[in-house]
């Protein structure tokens, strides 16, 4: 069995109702369910919300709704985890089961990537295979700016030390996680030494929290001509 759970809670306070605002052309979350749906690898894509106007949106567009989210997960302090988890455990998912949580601002997301994360989570032991990106900029490079407006580097010894010598660093791309229910509902960790990465392109990762970041991503969606 393999579910696809969309979390989109309603209380967005940064971009109201960002979950189904909008995205060139289509409500934002939409292209988390079209991508979900046209993967193949689901029985299921369900979205778990707290939020009626969104559930309306999500069930046009292809997605079950078969449950509402209590409001004691749906506030602004909740993790993804414990809300996945609440899924599988209203789905009666068995724990060897696979669930991709995969997130409803995820409009990049190409349903042959969410194919490529189901064939590492498969392939190996693994408790997640989730999606990643490189930095663009060497992370042993970094400036801190100290308290009295002067400069530090995190790394000082790398310094002296070439651009192409120091080692590539990765971080989360937020787009989808694969994961075994059982790791689900014991809150394994997902950045762990039993997950693996599903490496993506940085032109397709894009974290969307700001009104710049959207104007950012709109932009960089219709460049890569995934609209």
């Amino acid at each position: 069995m393999k579910v696809a759970v969309i979390p989109a809670r309603g209380g967005s306070k940064r971009i109201p109702h960002k979950n189904i605002k909008p995205f060139c052309g289509k409500p934002m979350i939409a292209w988390s369910i079209e991508a979900a749906l046209a993967s193949g690898c689901f029985e299921r894509v369900v979205v778990s919300t707290d939020d009626a106007e969104i559930a309306d949106v999500a069930e046009a567009h292809g997605a079950e709704v078969p449950f509402m989210r209590p409001a004691a997960l749906s506030d602004d302090f909740t993790g993804t985890i414990p809300v996945i988890r609440h899924a599988a455990e209203a789905l009666a998912m068995p724990d060897e089961a696979a669930l991709c949580c995969l997130y409803a601002t995820a409009s990049f997301v190409q349903p042959a990537d969410i194919q490529r994360g189901l064939e590492v989570l498969e392939n190996a032991s693994l408790d997640y295979a989730f999606s990643v990106t490189s930095y663009a900029f060497p992370i042993q490079r970094a400036l801190r700016i100290t308290p009295d407006n002067r400069t530090e580097m995190f790394t000082p010894e790398a310094f002296n030390t070439r651009s192409q010598d120091l080692e590539e660093a990765f971080h989360d791309a937020g787009q989808f996680y694969w994961g075994r229910v059982a790791a689900w509902r014991a809150e394994k960790p997902i950045f762990d030494a039993n997950s693996a990465p599903v490496i993506l392109p940085r032109a397709r990762v894009q974290d969307i929290d700001t009104p710049e970041d959207w104007q950012r991503a709109e932009l960089m969606f219709k460049a890569a001509g995934l609209g």
